[in-house]
């Protein structure tokens, strides 16, 4: 029997090393040698990098700066204050009054005077955290309010100076007052001359007579009967 075994487990092993050599001769033939090989191992560039693993856990600035701001504007009210208040009071009155297995504090209250400082070493930090976003936040808006206030006073002394030369080219264009007093001026004109021409006509008239003095208008055209040249010359 046991010459048996021995070439059972000799048959085995063989079949085994041979499985084996088999899929290393496999995997030799389908891996690429040289540079190709290199090329395939290393990280394509065209895909994200996997994110490394780290001991520390990871946070959100953004979330914790927003928790930060929500606890400090918190602590900026008249309601933490009622609040810490009622508390202190019914700490101290239950670590007095209270029966002497139920107390948990007793004076000089050694566990209160250490909660009251844990919340202040966190409050501080929490406080100035706050106060650092608001100045950036402050820093921003007065960046932006200096680049407003730039492109207005642009527009400004851009539209001064459309609006002089507007005037400037207004200045020489006829309105209508002008045009107004230049034809009330003209009129006047014309009025005056048909005055001097009638007060001209009328004195004329008076002072020409029925002998032909220039002026009479009897001697341009006669009332009479023709002459008796005229008469032989028709």
């Amino acid at each position: 029997m046991a010459p048996d075994r021995d070439v059972r487990t000799e048959t085995r092993e063989r079949s085994l090393a041979g499985t084996r050599e088999r899929g290393a001769s496999g995997t030799r033939e389908h891996m690429p040698a040289g540079a190709t090989a290199t090329s395939r191992s290393r990280t394509r560039l065209d895909q994200p990098r996997a994110p490394r693993r780290r001991l520390l856990p990871e946070w959100d600035p953004e979330a914790f700066g927003q928790l930060s701001e929500r606890i400090a504007r918190f602590l900026g009210t008249g309601r933490f204050i009622v609040w810490m208040t009622v508390l202190i009071i019914v700490w101290v009155v239950w670590n007095i009054v209270a029966p002497a297995d139920l107390r948990f504090d007793e004076y000089p209250f050694i566990f209160l005077t250490l909660m009251l400082s844990l919340q202040a070493s966190y409050a501080a930090p929490l406080i100035l955290l706050a106060q650092n976003r608001q100045d950036d936040r402050d820093r921003v808006n007065l960046e932006q309010d200096r680049k407003q206030n730039e492109r207005s006073m642009a527009d400004t002394e851009y539209l001064t100076r459309e609006v002089a030369a507007l005037r400037m080219g207004l200045g020489e264009v006829a309105t209508r007052d002008w045009i107004r007093s230049e034809l009330q001026d003209l009129v006047k004109e014309l009025e005056e001359r048909l005055r001097d021409e009638r007060a001209d006509g009328h004195r004329a008239g008076h002072t020409g007579g029925l002998g032909g003095v220039p002026g009479d208008p009897g001697a341009v055209f006669p009332d009479g009967p023709p002459r008796a040249r005229d008469m032989d010359d028709r």
